[in-house]
């Protein structure tokens, strides 16, 4: 197919599935195994180009599981259906490497993984969050090297956000995990922009702030701003967690840097163009009590220039999904996208995919982000 190393499973199946990156776990492969799929996955690391994909793709193929980090647009969707493809998954929650219109165009389903995401990367943001605040990052690398010749008074002194108050830019699931964690572990208050208001945490905040009140603290809210300006403005930390498009791309910019606070953490665990990432290294090299903490990067996998020199900045791969139960959900639900498209069966039909992570799934695909487009039914018990 390609240069590439690939492996193949059940040979004999009716469909063929293109597999792009090897997935952790086994029952996804079982899935596809058992809708009658003879699988196909690359099990190289290296990433994959269009082309790449395109040859493996061949004459016949009737489904495919791609990544984040490839290019699913209308040169391969039209491969796709050039070779009988009737189904397509991204293995993510986002889809912002996809474009659904060109796949809509050639009646190609989409599917995506959402909710079994959800805890991991607002744990992670969590995890980012501290240590900027905490200077982790720098005092571990101080250790390492041998500087460490006893305790100091003013030795790594960093913010606590106990009592301070949280900005959430996109207050969609993972966000609001976020928003949770941060409010109810560390008592921060909650200032959020999203183009709609989010009842349901705001609710849930001023029922923990009852909760508090009631024990004689002091308590805590949750609002909605009318601006990302008033966000930067108010928000000793700021975590993005809103969707990529083009109305969001460097939506943190030189100018909305230089609203935030000198002392300011600014958290990216969503994806990397929402920061003008040039546009932050010079902002961390003029204000050294500016923190950042990134997961995701402009031009991942590679980063600006300067970047990685800053003290100020927490740098990990992508991890924000990073754990084995996490990462393996993901990959039942993808498999489960494609294989309930071969097999006919309908969209489920609402934000809880646990049901397909338990013994017995429903017959449905858990999620397909242009099932309404393509008129494709719902799920009903």
């Amino acid at each position: 197919m390609t240069d590439k190393e690939w492996t193949s499973a059940n040979s004999a199946g009716r469909w063929r599935v293109v597999v792009t990156k090897e997935l952790p776990g086994e029952r996804w492969l079982d899935i596809l195994i058992g809708a009658d799929c003879q699988v196909d996955m690359c099990t190289s690391e290296a990433l994959l180009t269009a082309e790449e994909i395109e040859a493996a793709i061949g004459e016949r193929c009737d489904g495919a599981i791609g990544q984040l980090t490839e290019p699913w647009g209308k040169q391969l969707f039209g491969a796709l259906k050039g070779a009988g493809g009737k189904a397509y998954s991204n293995y993510a929650v986002g889809y912002n490497n996809v474009d659904v219109g060109a796949a809509t165009e050639v009646e190609i389903p989409v599917g995506n993984t959402p909710g079994v995401l959800t805890e991991t990367t607002a744990e992670t943001a969590v995890g980012l969050t501290f240590a900027a605040a905490r200077r982790l990052i720098e005092a571990d690398r101080y250790m390492r090297s041998g500087r460490f010749k006893g305790w100091l008074p003013t030795l790594f002194l960093g913010e606590l956000l106990w009592r301070k108050t949280v900005g959430i830019i996109g207050m969609g699931r993972i966000g609001s995990a976020y928003a949770r964690m941060m409010a109810e572990g560390h008592k921060m208050n909650v200032v959020y922009y999203d183009p709609h208001r989010k009842e349901e945490i705001e609710n849930y905040v001023s029922a923990y702030s009852n909760f508090l009140k009631d024990r004689g603290e002091e308590p805590v809210w949750c609002r909605r701003a009318e601006s990302i300006e008033d966000v930067l403005g108010e928000a000793d930390v700021v975590s993005l967690h809103t969707v990529l498009n083009e109305n969001t791309r460097h939506v943190i910019n030189r100018e909305r840097l230089a609203l935030m606070k000198d002392n300011a953490i600014l958290v990216n665990s969503s994806r990397g163009p929402l920061i003008d990432e040039a546009a932050l290294v010079d902002h961390c090299r003029e204000h050294p009590g500016f923190r950042a903490a990134l997961d995701v990067f402009e031009d991942e996998p590679d980063m600006k220039p300067g970047l990685k020199d800053l003290e100020n900045v927490v740098i990990v791969p992508h991890i924000g999904s990073a754990t084995g139960w996490t990462r393996k959900g993901m990959a039942i639900l993808a498999a489960s996208n494609v294989a309930a498209i071969l097999s006919g069966y309908p969209v489920w039909h609402d934000e809880d995919i646990f049901p397909f992570l338990g013994d017995d799934p429903p017959k449905a695909a858990p999620s397909i982000v242009n099932a309404g487009e393509l008129n494709i039914p719902l799920y009903h018990r």
